[in-house]
C-alpha cells in the first residue's frame, strides 16, 4: 500500500500550501492513506514561542478539524489520518500524552529534533562532537522507551551537521538500530532533503551507511516524505527511488491502525 505519514502544513511557519491540496495531490498519486503530523505545538510554561519551527499552542484545535474534515470529505478517495512530530521534551510528556488521548489523534512520531527543549536545548542537525551525537541517540531512546510513537522520523538527522560518517556515527545507528528493533519501532527513510538537495547542494540523509547498519540490525523502515509543501507529494520521483532502494529491507507499508477499514 502506498502510505505517507509524514506531512506538514503551513501552521507550522515553513511549510506552504493548503491542507487541501496536500490532500489532492497525494490522490492524483495515487497514495491509499496519508497522514498529518505537523510539529507538535508545545504547551511552553514560559510563553515561549517559534512561529518558524511551530504553530502556536492556539491553532491546535483548528489543525485537528481542519484534517478531519479533509478525512470526511475526501472518504471515498483516500483514508486521512491525523497526528503529530514530537520531540522527547521530558517536562512535556505527560501533557503530550494526555492531549493524544482527548484529540484522540491517530498517531505520533519521534522527530527528535531538540535535546530537552527548543527553548534552551541544541539542535541536534547541527551536531558535530561526539558528545553531541551521544547526547542525541540517548534523548531519542527515551523518547522511544515512552511508547507514545509509532515511529523514529529521519533518524540519521545528525547526519546535517556531523562531518563524516565515522566510527561514532556507526556506533549511535547500532544503538538506535537495537532499541527500535527490541521495541519494534519502525525507522523513516526520510526523502525532505533529499527532494530540495538539487537547491540546497548538501548531502545529510537519507545516508546510506546508517541504513546499511539498521538493515543488518533487522529494523522495519517505513518511507516518510516529510512534505513540507503539496509537490512532494505530486512528484513521483523520490518516492520511486525510496522503494528501489529498500528492495531489500522489511519495509513496513503503513501504520497498523486498528480500524483498518477506514
Amino acid at each position: 500500500m502506498k502510505a505517507n505519514y509524514h506531512t506538514h502544513t503551513a501552521r507550522c511557519g515553513h511549510a506552504e500550501g493548503t491542507d487541501e491540496a496536500y490532500v489532492r495531490a497525494a490522490i492524483a498519486q495515487g497514495f491509499e492513506e496519508l497522514g498529518f503530523s505537523d510539529h507538535v505545538p508545545w504547551p511552553y510554561r514560559s510563553g515561549y514561542t517559534h512561529p518558524r519551527v511551530r504553530m502556536h499552542i492556539d491553532r491546535l484545535d483548528e489543525y485537528v478539524s481542519s484534517i478531519r474534515a479533509l478525512a470526511d470529505r475526501y472518504a471515498d478517495q483516500i483514508r486521512v489520518r491525523v497526528g503529530f512530530e514530537c520531540e522527547n521534551f521530558p517536562e512535556y510528556m505527560g501533557w503530550l500524552a494526555d492531549m493524544a488521548q482527548e484529540k484522540q489523534l491517530d498517531y505520533l512520531i519521534l522527530g527528535n529534533h531538540y535535546d530537552g527543549s527548543d527553548e534552551t536545548g541544541m539542535y541536534f542537525g547541527n551536531a558535530r562532537t561526539p558528545g553531541e551525537l551521544a547526547a542525541y541517540v540517548r534523548s531519542t531512546i527515551d523518547g522511544l522507551r515512552t511508547g507514545l510513537f509509532a515511529y523514529l522520523a529521519h533518524p540519521d538527522l545528525f547526519m546535517r551537521g556531523y562531518p563524516r560518517f565515522d566510527e561514532n556515527c556507526r556506533a549511535a545507528a547500532r544503538e538506535l538500530s537495537q532499541a527500535c528493533r527490541a521495541l519494534d519501532i519502525p525507522m523513516e527513510y526520510n526523502a525532505h532533503d533529499r527532494f530540495w538537495q538539487p537547491v540546497t547542494h548538501s548531502r545529510s540523509y537519507p545516508h546510506p551507511e546508517f541504513f546499511a547498519i539498521a538493515r543488518s540490525e533487522g529494523v522495519r523502515v517505513i518511507i516518510g516524505l516529510d512534505a513540507h509543501e503539496p509537490r512532494e507529494l505530486s512528484d513521483p520521483e523520490q518516492w520511486n527511488r525510496a522503494v528501489q532502494e529498500l528492495s531489500d529491507f522489511e519495509r513496513l507499508e503503513r501504520l497498523p491502525f486498528a480500524d483498518a477499514q477506514g
